[in-house]
């Protein structure tokens, strides 16, 4: 059984109501197998937890950030809420070790999967904020994100472009982006790619590199401004 005092410990924060912080673990693999249990599982708090992050980031970043534009905040804070970067907060904290997961799915891998670390990670906040409030709760988003605010401060770029295109367009389009090299110019030991970037027969951008991977990351790159530039372009549809 999961101890969930323990995580308690870890989080180095009291909770009076334990059995919040108990499903903020639960996953719905677990209750699907424990139907009788008097915890429900984490998909609310999930969805309360993903607003208050959205908002405490964004008070975060106005605060610290006091001479940025308004498309210059919405970039960090989307780079800060992707999956990845929650995940990466959760395994910081062995959130893993710690979720209530039906058998099935642990033995998928449950535990070490991007998804659920990312999910219970912002079932986690709600449940801080349903315990201990909102100031309790800001305090314990600037703790996981501080590394990252001094990155910035120092001057350090945070956006990992080709993951950011991926959550964008599996959220928006429902499909991955595809990357095409276009064409390799030049002698073998100094060639250039070209490649672009796709959503269904779209192309959003093409980047260029010394090699593959490079000129993918500088297609991303261009295809992120020009979304960023051109919001109208999140509704397009792709053609049939």
């Amino acid at each position: 059984m999961v101890d969930i005092k323990s995580f308690q410990e870890k989080l180095n924060l009291t909770f009076e109501n334990l059995s919040l912080l108990k499903q903020a673990l639960t996953h719905a693999s677990y209750i699907n197998e424990n139907p009788n249990s008097e915890i429900a599982d984490n998909e609310r708090m999930e969805f309360l937890g993903d607003s208050l992050l959205n908002f405490i980031i964004a008070d975060l970043l106005y605060y610290y950030f006091p001479n940025w534009s308004e498309g210059r905040l919405t970039e960090i804070r989307i780079s800060f809420i992707r999956q990845d970067k929650l995940a990466e907060k959760a395994m910081g904290l062995n959130l893993g070790e710690y979720l209530l997961l039906g058998k099935g799915e642990e033995m998928g891998g449950g535990r070490s999967r991007l998804n659920n670390l990312a999910n219970a990670f912002e079932a986690l906040i709600a449940a801080i904020y349903l315990d201990r409030g909102i100031e309790v709760t800001r305090n314990f988003i600037k703790d996981c994100f501080q590394k990252e605010i001094q990155d910035i401060q120092n001057g350090h770029p945070l956006i990992n472009y080709k993951a950011w295109l991926q959550e964008i367009t599996q959220a928006r389009f429902k499909c991955l982006p595809d990357y095409e090299t276009i064409e390799a110019v030049g002698p073998d030991h100094d060639k250039v790619f070209f490649v672009s970037v796709s959503i269904g027969d779209i192309v959003l951008a093409v980047g260029s590199g010394k090699n593959k991977k490079t000129a993918q990351v500088e297609a991303a790159h261009s295809a992120y401004n020009k979304l960023m530039e051109h919001p109208e372009l999140f509704n397009m549809r792709n053609s049939e």
